[in-house]
């Protein structure tokens, strides 16, 4: 029987985050009415501030609401003076990948029409690619676990990187259904291996893994690039590719990369997802800088929004829910070609305010 009610577990987090995530919240009750479905969305603390007021960056009970949630929608977490004993970051969505395994990264990356891109090349006007990260494994798994060694001049810092064969088999086809679903819909069926296995053991074998899961899907074109390969051939021909699959590593810098080709990390959203749950985010961090200004451009989380809402579809066979994820996107890509919003990252003076009204009105 169709659910009427989704709960939507809401972590906004720090910085911009919660600006973005007031604008998404603001959308999805105005899609709430034409979908007939009831959204649940029940905020919970986490976050470097919230570790700064309360010395707990993930609560146990902002977790567990996670856990039961039917989605989680992340606004972006971490400030950079904040950091634990090793160093690091305070960045609870990492310890959220991990307790909640959600091992595909997904990043989603598209033109849109009406907006200046940063290649002159006019076949960057056709760029339309997903980003598949490994999110468990790789060199992120050394998160926690680095060590230092020796003192002086002899002291040497370790990070260990961990592929399986578990691990990168079900994130290869992951990547490859998804090529089955996009060739469906028109897109080329083609998905882009990337990896260093010219120099890491650990990356041989994971290209291994990625053959022996491609001779399953027959119907989808297969290749392999080099990381540094990929980093050029992204700036030179971005529209040549359909699907890339890579490690986490190598995806989290890649990723970043290919939100540059469409105009920055605002315009880019993201999914961590798992076999039984799922976290929809904006790829952006929290901008500190811009903080309560009202500048920052929403595009990204509403855009995840809508991923959210597609992923509820499938999972629950509702395609009330896949109908204004769809209204969504067209909503957004309408207020850029037209012109109505023109963000600052574009030369603009739009602010989040203006975005949202613009796309609640193009509903």
């Amino acid at each position: 029987m169709t659910k009427t009610t989704y709960s939507i577990a809401v972590l906004p987090g720090d910085g911009i985050g919660r600006e973005v995530m007031e604008a998404a919240l603001a959308v999805l009750r105005a899609v709430a009415p034409r979908c007939g479905r009831g959204f649940d969305a029940v905020t919970h603390p986490a976050g470097a501030q919230h570790y700064l007021d309360s010395g707990d960056a993930l609560p146990a009970s902002t977790l567990a609401a996670c856990r039961a949630a039917d989605a989680i929608l992340f606004g972006a977490m971490g400030l950079p003076h904040v950091r634990g004993a090793d160093g690091t970051e305070i960045i609870p969505q990492l310890d959220l990948r991990f307790a909640l395994d959600l091992y595909a990264g997904v990043r989603p990356i598209r033109t849109f029409p009406g907006l200046p891109l940063p290649l002159a090349d006019p076949r960057a006007a056709q760029i339309d690619l997903v980003l598949v990260r490994e999110n468990t494994e790789g060199l992120f798994h050394a998160r926690g676990r680095g060590r230092l060694e020796g003192e002086g001049d002899a002291q040497a810092a370790y990070d260990t990187m961990k592929i399986t064969r578990a691990g990168t088999a079900r994130i290869c086809d992951f990547a490859l259904q998804l090529a089955r679903r996009r060739k469906a819909r028109g897109r080329p069926g083609r998905v882009t291996n990337v990896d260093k296995a010219n120099v890491f053991a650990s990356m041989a074998f994971w290209r291994k893994v990625f053959d022996e899961r491609a001779r399953a899907f027959p119907d989808i074109a297969c290749e392999h690039v080099y990381v540094d390969a990929m980093a050029l051939n992204l700036v030179l021909k971005p529209w040549a590719y359909d699907v890339l699959v890579t490690e986490n590593m190598f995806g989290d810098i890649l990723s970043d990369l290919v939100a540059g080709l469409v105009g920055g990390m605002g315009m880019a959203p993201s999914a961590d997802i798992g076999d039984h749950h799922a976290l929809f985010q904006p790829a952006h961090g929290t901008a500190p800088d811009i903080a309560g200004k009202g500048w920052a451009n929403p595009t990204a989380m509403l855009l995840s929004v809508a991923m959210m809402l597609e992923w509820l579809a499938a999972r629950h066979a509702d395609p009330a829910l896949a109908d204004v994820a769809h209204a969504i996107e067209s909503a957004v890509q309408a207020a850029f070609r037209s012109g109505t919003v023109k963000t600052r990252e574009f030369g603009g003076s739009s602010g989040t305010a203006d975005v949202v009204r613009a796309v609640i009105e193009g509903l």
